[in-house]
C-alpha cells in the first residue's frame, strides 16, 4: 500500500509541477486513469473480504458499487443548477425533458455534500443488511447465494433503465460541472480526486486487515472452512457473515462514489451482471484471501483492459476468458501466490524437509 501512495504522489507531482512539454509531465488523462484504477482496487478489496475470508461468492457487488456512484451522481447533478441545457435551477435536464414538474422526494437532500456522503455509505449498507439478513438466516449458501446476488443485480439494472424511475433511464447521470465548487475539468481537482482515492483505498485496506487479523476474522475464516462445525461450536454464523457483508458493501459504495466524478458518468450499465463477474476475475487473478492480491489483480486486469480496448477491442473478452482459465488451472493462489508456487515446486526435497522440521519446532 505504501507503494500505491508513493506512485500516486509522484504522478500528482509530475502532473502539476512538470511543464506540459517536458518528458516528465504526466497527463491529466493518466491521473484520471490511475484514480479510476484505485477505485476499482477498492471494489476488489471489498469483494475479497467476503469471498476470500468468508466464502461468500457475491456476484452482486457491481450493484453496490453503482448505488454509491448514483448517490454521488445525484449530488453532482444538483450542483449543475441553472447551467444545464434547459437552464432549470431545480430540475436536472432529463427531468425537464420528460416534463417532470418537481423534484422527487428521494432526490431531496442531495444538494448537501455531507448528506450525500451519508447516503453513499447507508444505501449500499442497508441493502446489504436486508439481503444478508434474509439470506444468511435462511442459510442460503454456495452457488444459490451467488445466483441470488446476480438476480438482484439484474433486477436493479432493469429498474434503473426505466425513465419513470427518475435516474435518467438509459443515459444515466452525466454532464457534471463541479464538486464542492471546484471544476471537475481542472488538473487540481483531478489530482485531489486521485489522492482521495488512494487515501480511501489505504484506509479500506487497513480496516479489512484489522478485521481479518482480529478474533472476529479468525471466526470468519472458520465459517469459510467449516460453517456447520463453527455453528455447532455455538457461534452465530449469520451475524459474522452479515457484518462482513455490510462492511464490504459500504466499501463498494465508497469506491463507486469516488469513481463517478473521475469518469464523468453513471448509468445502468454499471449494474450489468458482467461487471460483477469481471470483478470476481480480478480477485482470482490477483490472489483470493490476501487483500493486497485483490488490489493487484484489479490494477493488472484493468490496465490490460485499457490496452486491449485501444489496440484490439474485439479480442478483450477472449483474453479475459483465457486469463481466468489460466488462473484457475495453474494459479490457484493468483499472481501473488506465483512465487510460493515456484518455490514449492523447485525447492529441493531435502531443503524442504529441513524447513518443515524448523517450522515444526516452532
Amino acid at each position: 500500500m505504501i507503494s500505491v501512495f508513493v506512485i500516486s504522489i509522484l504522478v500528482c507531482g509530475l502532473n502539476l509541477l512538470a511543464p506540459e512539454g517536458s518528458a516528465l509531465h504526466v497527463s491529466s488523462y493518466t491521473v484520471t486513469l490511475l484514480g479510476k484504477y484505485l477505485c476499482l482496487g477498492l471494489l476488489a478489496l471489498a469483494l475479497d473480504l467476503v469471498w476470500g475470508y468468508c466464502g461468500i461468492l457475491s456476484l452482486g457487488h457491481g450493484a453496490l458499487f453503482a448505488l454509491g456512484g448514483y448517490a454521488m451522481g445525484m449530488y453532482l447533478m444538483r450542483q449543475i443548477g441553472d447551467r444545464g441545457v434547459y437552464g432549470n435551477p431545480e430540475l436536472p435536464d432529463f427531468m425537464v425533458f420528460l416534463s417532470w414538474q418537481e423534484l422527487p422526494w428521494y432526490w431531496q437532500g442531495f444538494d448537501s455534500f455531507l448528506f450525500t456522503l451519508l447516503m453513499v455509505a447507508l444505501v449500499p449498507g442497508i441493502l446489504a443488511f436486508l439481503f444478508g439478513w434474509l439470506a444468511f438466516r435462511s442459510r442460503v449458501t454456495g452457488v444459490y447465494l451467488s445466483i441470488i446476488t446476480q438476480a438482484l443485480t439484474y433486477a436493479l439494472m432493469l429498474m434503473f433503465f426505466q425513465n419513470d424511475f427518475g435516474f435518467g433511464g438509459n443515459n444515466g447521470l452525466t454532464d457534471f460541472k463541479d464538486i464542492l465548487g471546484f471544476s471537475l475539468q481542472s488538473d487540481t481537482t483531478r489530482v485531489a480526486l486521485l489522492m482521495f482515492s488512494a487515501l480511501a483505498l489505504g484506509l479500506g485496506y487497513l480496516i479489512c486487515r484489522w478485521l481479518v487479523n482480529s478474533r472476529y476474522g479468525r471466526v470468519l475464516m472458520a465459517v469459510r472452512d467449516a460453517e456447520s462445525r463453527t455453528r455447532f461450536m455455538g457461534y452465530r454464523v449469520e451475524h459474522y457473515k452479515l457484518v462482513a457483508f455490510m462492511v464490504s458493501a459500504v466499501l463498494a459504495g465508497i469506491a463507486g462514489a469516488l469513481y463517478v466524478p473521475q469518469v464523468g458518468i453513471i448509468n445502468p450499465g454499471e449494474f450489468s451482471p458482467v461487471n460483477s463477474i469481471e470483478l470476481v476475475i480480478w480477485v482470482a487473478v490477483g490472489g483470493r484471501g490476501t487483500l493486497y492480491g485483490a488490489i493487484i489483480g484489479a490494477l493488472l486486469v484493468n490496465y490490460a483492459k485499457t490496452w486491449f480496448t485501444g489496440a484490439m477491442p474485439d479480442a478483450w473478452l477472449f483474453a479475459l476468458g483465457a486469463l481466468f482459465v489460466v488462473t484457475t488451472l495453474w494459479l490457484p493462489k493468483g499472481v501473488v501466490g506465483l512465487f510460493s508456487q515456484v518455490r514449492e515446486k523447485f525447492l529441493k526435497p531435502s531443503a524442504r524437509t529441513r524447513e518443515q522440521e524448523v517450522a515444526d519446532r516452532g
